[in-house]
């Protein structure tokens, strides 16, 4: 038998012993997988930011103490992309194309 049927049967095998019958908190502890679905669920938020204007207004909840580090990465990632740019189409010494195949 699964443990599902022989859990079903406590109550009946109580009454067949004429053993005093399984406590609620018993029968809750012998089934600790009943209600796990209820532990998963996610909160949803009150407001998802739907469109451009609640996006904006929820940029008020980011503490100001980290304004100063956005600054400098976004600085840091502006100056990256624009030396690599200046690179790739200024070096006239980068190899962008196969060397052709070399006769014997």
């Amino acid at each position: 038998m699964n443990s599902a049927t022989l859990l079903r049967m406590q109550p009946l095998r109580a009454a067949a012993f004429r053993q005093p019958a399984l406590r609620q908190s018993v029968l809750r502890q012998a089934r600790p997988f009943h209600n796990t679905r209820a532990m998963f669920r996610v909160k949803e938020e009150e407001q998802s930011a739907h469109t451009i204007t609640q996006r904006i207004r929820s940029l008020k909840k980011i503490p100001p103490e980290l304004l100063p580090l956005g600054v400098v990465i976004a600085f840091a990632l502006f100056a990256a992309t624009f030396a690599m740019g200046r690179k790739l189409f200024t070096d006239k010494t980068l190899r962008l194309h196969k060397n052709p195949p070399k006769e014997h």
